[in-house]
């Protein structure tokens, strides 16, 4: 699999619900999100589930995926469409968001290192 192939398969499985873990490495090292930091694997894979969990009702719009693939080592950037809803308080949210991580191949499978989500602000 290529990685723009796991980025595009992240979406999917965030879009069905599926567990985001075992996308991102067991050496991971940051994933900012649109109303969260994470630091280290620990801490990423413990709010993910807490995502899936609290959360329903994906929808999720590339509309400008660029990959860079080296042997070892990827990026991306991409805007994304992005809204979901509070299982908890039934609040829908929805961002146009910025996308950029880096990947890296572990075992054959390429893996999130680091990823940033982010909500432009307009002024």
């Amino acid at each position: 699999m290529t990685a723009e192939e796991t980025v595009r398969e992240y979406y999917e499985a965030l879009e069905r619900g599926d567990p985001l873990v075992p996308y991102f490495s067991e050496d991971a090292t940051v994933k900012f999100g649109v109303g969260e930091s994470l630091f280290g694997a620990d801490e990423i894979a413990a709010a993910l589930r807490e995502q899936t969990r609290t959360t329903d009702d994906w929808h999720v719009e590339s509309t400008g995926l660029d990959v860079t693939e080296r042997e070892e080592f990827a990026w991306f950037g991409d805007e994304v469409a992005l809204a979901w809803t509070d299982t908890e308080t039934g609040q829908r949210w929805t961002f146009d968001t910025r996308w950029s991580a880096t990947l890296e191949r572990e075992d054959g499978e390429w893996a999130f290192v680091a990823m940033h989500v982010s909500a432009p602000r307009r002024l």
